[in-house]
């Protein structure tokens, strides 16, 4: 299968069953326990707050699904979760990248780097100054796939964080 073969298109309130069961399979991948209650939940109110926007609405984040068709018919592949901030310095807006996923059955078929090329797309219709995105130390697969696509690993700023109980 090659990319074309993938369509990305926004997530709306019909497509939720489907970004809920990648999200779960998203938070096992990272070692959280599934739980269909409360990523039903979850989902369900951010992918409607997102289709209550207008298309590229910059104050929302935006879901986004992949879907491969082939003689089997037409399935959902993946999901990509944006959201919005802004750079104070350059004065533009800026898309993190917060969540990429692929179904294992559908890897190395080119889904990612679909999700990728529409990410950047969508940042510049919306004035984005730059994508960014994080990975787990680990992920060398999705680090090679950032690499070959122009992404640059972050050395200038260290991020920290504080657990809030």
């Amino acid at each position: 299968m090659s990319e074309t073969d993938v369509s990305i298109q926004v997530a709306s309130t019909r497509d939720i069953p489907e970004v809920v069961r990648l999200y779960n399979a998203y938070r096992v991948f990272y070692g959280a326990a599934p739980d269909e209650a409360r990523a039903s939940t979850f989902i369900r109110d951010r992918v409607a707050l997102s289709a209550a926007q207008p298309w590229g609405q910059f104050s929302v984040a935006q879901y986004f699904l992949a879907w491969t068709t082939s003689a089997a018919g037409r399935k959902t592949a993946g999901f990509m979760h944006l959201m919005p901030s802004t750079n104070t310095l350059a004065m533009r807006p800026i898309w993190f990248l917060e969540d990429l996923y692929v179904d294992p059955s559908a890897r190395r078929q080119g889904i990612a780097t679909s999700f990728l090329k529409h990410a950047e797309e969508f940042a510049r219709k919306t004035g984005a100054e730059r994508l960014t995105l994080a990975t787990a130390h680990d992920n060398l697969a999705a680090q090679g796939a950032y690499r070959k696509l122009g992404y640059v690993r972050e050395e200038h700023f260290w991020f920290f964080h504080r657990l809030l109980p």
